[in-house]
C-alpha cells in the first residue's frame, strides 16, 4: 500500500475527488491546507489597510492505493488537477509499513 497526499487549488478539489469516485477509491481526508512557494502570495485588505499574505488557500487529500495502482491513479489526479497555471499542485507518494483500519 502507498498514501498519496495530493495538494491542489481548492476550485480544482471536486474535480480531483470525481476522479477518485471514477478510479474506485472510495475513503479519503479532505483538510483546508495554506501553500507557500513561488506563487509570491497575493494582497488582502482588512479594515482600509493591505497586507501582503503569504500563504496561498490550498486542499489537501489524503489516500491510500495499492500499489500496483499508484501510477494509473497518479496519472488520473494529475490530468483532474492541471489548469497549466504555476502552483497546481503537487502530489507525495509515501510507503506505508502496515495498513491497520479500525472502525468505531
Amino acid at each position: 500500500m502507498k498514501q498519496l497526499t495530493i495538494v491542489v487549488k481548492p476550485f480544482r478539489a471536486e474535480a480531483v475527488l470525481k476522479a477518485l469516485v471514477e478510479l474506485g477509491v472510495d475513503s479519503c481526508v479532505v483538510r483546508e491546507a495554506k501553500g507557500f512557494s513561488r506563487q509570491k502570495g497575493y494582497l488582502d485588505r482588512y479594515m482600509g489597510s493591505e497586507y501582503s499574505m503569504a500563504f496561498l488557500p490550498k486542499v489537501e487529500i489524503t489516500v491510500c492505493v495499492a500499489t500496483d495502482r499508484v501510477s494509473e491513479v497518479r496519472e488520473q489526479i494529475a490530468r483532474a488537477a492541471r489548469t497549466g497555471r504555476m502552483g497546481d499542485g503537487k502530489i507525495f507518494v509515501t510507503p506505508m509499513a502496515e495498513l491497520a483500519a479500525f472502525d468505531f
